[in-house]
C-alpha cells in the first residue's frame, strides 16, 4: 500500500519469514518481530504456537505492549523444560536480534572488541549457540549499517553456515539460518556457499542504500525483488488490533 510506513513493511517481512512454519513454536524478540509474528498467526499461519514468555501457550492474539486488551486464553502449559524439549527437536523458530552479523550468518550479541578486554559489553551470548544449532533462526536488525553488517563478528554467539559446515552432520542437522530482516531489506542464505543474499529491497530503498550500509559484498539476484507491501487487511490488523499505540515506530521510523 502506498501509505504503509517502513515499519509496517518490516512487520509484513517478519510475517513472511514465518510462512510455511505451520505448527511450530515461535519466539520473537523485539517490537516489530512480535507484531509480525502475531500478524502471521492472524492471517496465513494460524497454527503457530505462541507463549506468554513464562509458562503458558496462548491461543488468542494480543496487542503488543497494551495495558488494556483481551484476556489471554491459555491453551497449554509450557514450563522451561518443555521449551528445551521443543527446541532440541527443531520445532522452534526464533527471531533474534544481532548486534553484528557477517556474510555467513555468524551473529554477535556479547561484546564489541576483544572478548578478553571488550570496548563495550552487550547482552551476552544468551541462547544464541543453542538456538542456531538446534532449530530455525532468523535475525532482526532495525538499523542496518556497517557496524551491524560486518566482515567478521567480534565474538561468535550464533553459529553461521561456515562454522556449521565444520560440524558432524548429526550435530548440524537442525541448523537453519532462515532470514535476516532489516530496516532496508530482506536477506537470506540461498546461495551455493550459503553467503548472504539480498532477497528483496523494501519500498523506497535503493540498492546503493543497502550496499553502503553493508561491510561485506552481498549476493545480488537479477532481477532484484521488492519486499511486498501490506494488504489493506494487514494494515488494519497492524494499526487497529496488534499495535494501536504505534510502538512499531520506536524501532523503525521511516
Amino acid at each position: 500500500m502506498s501509505d504503509a510506513t517502513r515499519a509496517e513493511v518490516c512487520c509484513v517481512a517478519i510475517a513472511e519469514a514465518l510462512r510455511g512454519d505451520g505448527e511450530r513454536m515461535v519466539s520473537p524478540f523485539g517490537i516489530i518481530p512480535m507484531i509480525g509474528t502475531r500478524l502471521a498467526k492472524l492471517t496465513f499461519e494460524p497454527d503457530l504456537v505462541l507463549t506468554d514468555g513464562l509458562a503458558s501457550v496462548i491461543a488468542n492474539v494480543l496487542p503488543v505492549g497494551a495495558a488494556e486488551g483481551p484476556e489471554p486464553v491459555v491453551e497449554g502449559w509450557m514450563p522451561f523444560r518443555r521449551v528445551f524439549d521443543t527446541l532440541w527437536s527443531g520445532r522452534r523458530h526464533v527471531l533474534m536480534g544481532a548486534s553484528q552479523v557477517d556474510r555467513y550468518g555468524n551473529q554477535n550479541l556479547a561484546c564489541i572488541g576483544d572478548f578478553e578486554k571488550p570496548q563495550a559489553m552487550l547482552i551476552g551470548m544468551r541462547g544464541s549457540p543453542g538456538n542456531t544449532i538446534n532449530h530455525r533462526t532468523s535475525y532482526w536488525v532495525p538499523r542496518q549499517s556497517k557496524r551491524s553488517f560486518v566482515p567478521s563478528v567480534d565474538v561468535v554467539c550464533g553459529v553461521g553456515y561456515d562454522r556449521a559446515a565444520q560440524l558432524d552432520p548429526q550435530q548440524r542437522r537442525f541448523h537453519d539460518l532462515h532470514r535476516v530482516i532489516t530496516n532496508l531489506g530482506v536477506f537470506d542464505f540461498d546461495t551455493p556457499d550459503h553467503s548472504m543474499r539480498l532477497a528483496s529491497l523494501h519500498p523506497g530503498v535503493s540498492l546503493e542504500d543497502v550496499q553502503k550500509n553493508s561491510g561485506f559484498d552481498l549476493v545480488i539476484p537479477e532481477p532484484l525483488p521488492e519486499t511486498r507491501a501490506p494488504s489493506d487487511e494487514e494494515l488494519r490488523l497492524i494499526r487497529e488490533v496488534l499495535d494501536p499505540g504505534g510502538a512499531r515506530s520506536q524501532e523503525v521510523e521511516a
